[in-house]
């Protein structure tokens, strides 16, 4: 099939490859989202889709709005038989939904219909899953509810983060997606309904959501902590600042902590919760590079009673 990929961060570049590698299909185009600011002089730079791309010589469109005419005249030019979407960023209007012959086939990293929305791998760690994965599905004008090609299922480890769990899901769902194309173009795929029980939604991960409350279990601070990182980052606040918190472990057997109530040893840092303690492993300071707990606390020197999040 003629193929037009629409992706933006890196997380989708395993997918292209897949895509690019599989000689079956020819990849004519990519869509991506336009060139923005990053690092200290904010100059504008190429997603890494785009960037992929360009190595690969193939041609890149970069519409501010994917309902730019511009854009959709060049997507009627190509003609495209099938149109693969990982994380492109945008919403798709029905008039670009109707250009590909076979529609827009979108890889989500998670087992749907649960957790439809932006930030699938963060609500499902954060909520305690024990397993997840990919689906391929046809894309529809809702929210991630169209008919199901594939899945993958995936474990979730109990130090997992966010970032962790989306690399593992990038790669098993860049093959997924590279069948689900195989699939498409010889007919043995047929899109699935999914049900109607079990759907949950997973809307983008704010700054708020991130905060961590010490008064509750012990397994929520880390699940919050896991599901947060690397972006947006949990954190809570100690004497006035704002601590962001990469890593802690639970520890079941130390109960002797309040909520919040800070403990540091020689090479630990101790928090209360609301069940039993965790231990600090890595922080990061306000405006200050991430490091070891116990570094930081030797730094700050805790004073007997300092709690996080007053």
């Amino acid at each position: 099939m003629k193929l037009v990929f629409a992706g933006t961060p890196e997380v989708a570049v395993p997918a292209l490859d897949a895509l690019l590698a599989s000689g079956r299909h020819e990849v004519a185009a990519v869509v991506t989202r336009p060139d923005a600011p990053a690092g200290r002089g904010r100059r504008l730079v190429a997603s890494p889709v785009a960037q992929r791309a360009e190595e690969a010589g193939i041609e890149v469109l970069k519409p501010a709005r994917p309902r730019d005419e511009d854009f959709l005249a060049r997507l009627r030019e190509i003609a495209p038989d099938c149109c693969p979407v990982v994380a492109y960023g945008a919403l798709l209007p029905k008039v670009a939904l109707d250009i590909p012959a076979r529609g827009w086939v979108n890889l989500h990293f998670s087992l749907l219909p649960a957790w439809r929305g932006a930030a699938p791998v963060q609500h499902s760690l954060m909520a305690g899953d024990e397993v997840t994965g990919a689906s391929t599905f046809l894309i529809e004008e809702g929210l991630d509810s169209g008919p199901v090609y594939g899945v993958v299922t995936e474990d979730i480890r109990p130090t997992d983060t966010s970032g962790d769990l989306l690399t593992r899901l990038a790669f098993a769902g860049a093959g997924l997606l590279a069948a689900t194309m195989d699939g498409i173009e010889d007919g043995a795929l047929q899109a699935v309904p999914q049900p109607v029980e079990g759907i949950t939604l997973a809307p983008k991960i704010q700054v708020e959501d991130a905060h961590v409350d010490f008064a509750a279990p012990a397994l929520r601070v880390d699940r919050v902590v896991r599901g947060c990182t690397p972006a947006p980052g949990a954190w809570t606040v100690f004497r006035g600042e704002r601590l962001k918190l990469i890593q802690v472990t639970p520890l079941p057997d130390r109960t002797d902590l309040s909520p919040g109530q800070l403990v540091a040893g020689k090479n630990n840092v101790y928090a209360g919760t609301g069940s039993y303690a965790v231990e600090l492993l890595w922080v990061q300071p306000q405006g200050k590079k991430p490091m070891k707990a116990a570094d930081w606390a030797r730094g700050v020197r805790i004073a007997p009673g300092e709690v996080l999040g007053v």
